[in-house]
C-alpha cells in the first residue's frame, strides 16, 4: 500500500470567520505545477465542553480559475444586488444586539436648514 504524501505548501492565506476557518492552500502537483485547495473547517461544541472540526474541501486546478472566478463575481455579484450588504443571519444568533441609532439619525436632519435654488 502507498503511502499518501501530503505536498507542500508554497503559499497560505488564512480568513477567519466566526467558527468558521477559510483556509487558501497553493500546492504543488507532482508535475510541479500549482492548484489551490480551499478548506472550511468549523467548530462544533459538545453539551459536555468537548468538540470536533468538520472540514470541507475544495480542489482547484489552473484551468477551471477563470470560469470559477467569473461564477463567483456573478454569483457574489447577484447576492450583494439583491440583499445588499447587511448580514441579516446575525440577527438570529443568540448573542445579537441590535445597535440603536435613532436618535443620531434624528438629531442630524434637525440641523439641516431648508433652502430653496431659487434664494441663491
Amino acid at each position: 500500500m502507498a503511502e499518501r504524501v501530503e505536498q507542500e505548501e508554497i503559499f497560505s492565506q488564512v480568513l477567519r470567520a466566526g467558527r468558521r476557518t477559510y483556509f487558501f492552500d497553493v500546492r504543488a502537483t507532482k508535475a510541479d505545477d500549482y492548484y489551490l485547495t480551499v478548506t472550511e473547517s468549523k467548530k462544533f461544541t459538545h453539551d459536555d465542553g468537548t468538540f470536533h472540526f468538520q472540514k470541507h474541501k475544495i480542489y482547484l486546478y489552473k484551468e477551471d480559475f477563470s470560469d470559477f472566478h467569473e461564477m463567483l463575481s456573478k454569483a457574489t455579484d447577484y447576492i450583494i444586488a439583491e440583499k445588499g450588504n447587511e448580514v441579516i443571519s446575525e440577527r438570529h444568533q443568540k448573542d445579537f444586539k441590535k445597535e440603536e441609532n435613532t436618535s443620531e439619525n434624528n438629531s442630524t436632519t434637525e440641523s439641516f436648514t431648508d433652502i430653496s435654488f431659487d434664494d441663491i
